[in-house]
């Protein structure tokens, strides 16, 4: 019988999914280097996928609860943009089907922002339905980021079917639903995880329109956020229309430049 090539073992390999598969005892036995080397490099590749799946099956133990006593559409909330200078603070809500499963799913300052796109698009295509609140740094200025917070994620969840119950990070909404506010929910539940991601792809949008509109602040590649490069630009120019007066050193630089007209 024909002894199976390195490459044709590295093919069957990739089709063994289990580390108890009965297969490697056979493969084990090929005492070529290539061979050893691959089934090294296989099993910690399904050791990797396993302990992925662990960790996904971990952060859906607030929806499972929810399930257990028979609700059916739970649906996760987050924000990204409370700390920026400039720009709005975006929410999303998000409801995933039951058996969602969408590897790399995390709260979204845990995972390179070139995955984020591709987390996106998975969110979008797998999800039963998804709202985005958006308030303005002129909202942010007249009720605080903590209220205007509270109001796009209102207005989130005003832009999905009406959930049965709510997983949101760290905040209570004033609504009927059941809800349940989590300590960093987003990388303890899928479904805040998934919101996070969201939100955080639509503000990094909405930033990048901005910096084409007020290009001297960087906002493509800061988001608004007080970088030294924003910093320079905020003290040379002052405060564009997007930027949040509230905030220092925002506030400060805008009052000067009121004084010196």
């Amino acid at each position: 019988m024909r002894q199976m090539t390195v490459k044709e073992i590295k093919e069957e390999l990739a089709k063994i999914d289990s580390l108890s598969d009965k297969r490697w005892a056979e493969f084990e036995q090929d005492s070529r280097k290539g061979v050893q080397q691959a089934i090294v490099q296989r099993k910690k590749a399904i050791q990797k996928e396993l302990a992925e799946k662990e960790r996904l099956a971990e952060m859906l133990t607030y929806e499972r609860q929810y399930l257990q006593q028979g609700y059916q559409l739970i649906a996760g909330i987050d924000e990204v943009g409370r700390g920026p200078l400039a720009g709005p603070v975006v929410a999303a809500c998000v409801i995933l089907p039951e058996t969602c499963h969408i590897k790399g799913l995390n709260d979204s300052k845990k995972i390179p922002k070139k995955q984020h796109t591709k987390l996106y698009d998975d969110i979008m295509s797998q999800a039963v339905a998804v709202g985005i609140g958006i308030q303005e740094s002129t909202v942010i200025d007249e009720v605080n980021i903590y209220e205007a917070t509270k109001l796009a994620m209102l207005d989130a969840l005003n832009n999905v079917p009406e959930p049965d119950a709510l997983l949101i990070d760290a905040m209570e909404l004033p609504v009927s639903i059941p809800q349940e506010s989590i300590v960093k929910g987003d990388a303890k539940s899928q479904s805040i995880a998934a919101a996070s991601i969201v939100a955080k792809v639509i503000r990094d949008q909405l930033m990048v329109a901005y910096d084409s509109i007020y290009p001297h602040y960087g906002f493509a590649t800061n988001a608004g956020y007080g970088t030294k490069e924003h910093l320079d630009a905020l003290a040379k120019l002052g405060p564009s229309p997007i930027h949040r007066r509230s905030f220092e050193p925002v506030k400060s630089l805008a009052a000067q430049a009121l004084n010196t007209r």
